[in-house]
């Protein structure tokens, strides 16, 4: 029956703040001691936080590209600038597309 080292979450932690690859990640977690099963599953791990992370930073930018696509619509139906009607429709609205798209990509990537 294999046993369950404990481990120090604090070095995953710096890993995901210090965007540590994976070879650098088996390294260090050698020279902490752990045994190959532990280093398994802590790179697994690392890689599901890694992917998390991608994926909240995608919502977050899908949000962010809704709100200015809704504050484009808005501002184009109701164009209380008459003068900015051109950079509002195609420039803001362009801008909340590419925000949107990028975050779809970082979602789905």
């Amino acid at each position: 029956m294999a046993t369950i080292q404990k481990f120090d979450s604090s070095i995953l932690v710096q890993a995901l703040k210090d965007n540590w690859e994976k070879d650098l990640l088996i390294e260090r977690l050698t020279q902490a001691g752990h045994d190959e099963v532990s280093i398994d599953l802590l790179v697994r791990e690392y890689k599901k936080l890694r992917i998390a992370k991608r994926q909240s930073i995608g919502f977050v930018l899908m949000a962010i590209g809704a709100f200015l696509g809704l504050a484009s619509c808005l501002l184009t139906i109701f164009n209380p600038f008459p003068e900015l009607f051109g950079v509002v429709l195609y420039g803001l609205t362009s801008l909340a597309i590419l925000i949107a798209f990028v975050g779809l990509y970082y979602v789905f990537e």
